[in-house]
C-alpha cells in the first residue's frame, strides 16, 4: 500500500546510504524476471533496457534508504514507468519529448498512458492483485507531466528515475537526446535534476556520481 508522503523536503531516510557506483549494486533476486520477459520488445525502445534496469538497481538502494516504503510497488513501478515510449511512434520520441518545452509535450502525457495500458497487461496474467495494479499505474500515470509526488513509493520512482542520468552510462545515452555533449549535460543535471530530487539520500547518490561521471568524462576540459 502506498505510504503517506512526508511534509519535509528534502525527505531524509532512515536507512543506510549507498552512493558506490551503481554498477556494484545491480538489481538483486529473480523474482521480477516474469515482468522483464513480458516487456522485452517495449525495453528496445528509447534505450529502456539500459535505463530500466539502471532505475531499478537504484530504486533497490531508495527503498534500502526508507525501509517503510512498499519495496515492490516501488520496485515494479520503477521496472514498467517508461515501458509506454515502446509504444508511440519511436521518429517522434526524439523530435518531441526532448525539445522544446519537452516536459509538456503530448508524447510525454501519451508513453505515460501507453504504461499503464502495458502495466494492466502483464501484471494480472502474472498474478498481480487488481489493487496492486492500480497503484502500480498511479505512479506511472504522470511520472513525467505531474509536478507533485502523491505518496512516498511515488517519490522513490522519481527519484530513481532520475538517478540513472548521473551514471556514466546515462550520460552517455541521455546527453544525446538532449543533443549535448557530455560537460553541458552534466551541467543541466546540477543546475536543474539535482534541485528537482525529493529525498535527501537521492541528493547525495546523484552528487557522489555527477562528480565521479564528470572526473571519468573529462568534463572540465572536454568543453
Amino acid at each position: 500500500m502506498p505510504t503517506v508522503l512526508p511534509a519535509s523536503r528534502p525527505i531524509p531516510g532512515t536507512g543506510p546510504i549507498d552512493s558506490s557506483p551503481i554498477s556494484l549494486t545491480p538489481a538483486p533476486g529473480d523474482d521480477l524476471d516474469p515482468i522483464w520477459k513480458a516487456v522485452v520488445p517495449e525495453t528496445r525502445a528509447r534505450g529502456n533496457d539500459i535505463h530500466l534496469p539502471i532505475s531499478l538497481a537504484y530504486a533497490e538502494r531508495l527503498c534500502d534508504c526508507f525501509p517503510e516504503a512498499d519495496r515492490l510497488l516501488v520496485r515494479v513501478a520503477i521496472q514498467l514507468h517508461d515501458t509506454g515510449w515502446g509504444r508511440v511512434d519511436e521518429d517522434r520520441i526524439l523530435s518531441e519529448g526532448f525539445a522544446g518545452d519537452w516536459r509538456k509535450a503530448a508524447i510525454r502525457f501519451e508513453h505515460e498512458r501507453q504504461g499503464c495500458v502495458i502495466a494492466r497487461e502483464v501484471l494480472p496474467p502474472l498474478g498481480y492483485a487488481d489493487d496492486f495494479v492500480a497503484e502500480v499505474c498511479a505512479i506511472i500515470d504522470g511520472h513525467d507531466t505531474r509536478q507533485e509526488a502523491r505518496s512516498l513509493e511515488d517519490a522513490l520512482v522519481r527519484d530513481a528515475d532520475r538517478l540513472w542520468r548521473f551514471d556514466h552510462a546515462g550520460i552517455a545515452l541521455a546527453a544525446g537526446w538532449f543533443r549535448m555533449d557530455p560537460a553541458t549535460y552534466t551541467d543541466r543535471l546540477a543546475a536543474e535534476i539535482i534541485p528537482e530530487l525529493l529525498t535527501a539520500p537521492a541528493i547525495t547518490m546523484a552528487t557522489a556520481a555527477l562528480d565521479r561521471s564528470r572526473d571519468l568524462l573529462k568534463t572540465a576540459v572536454l568543453r
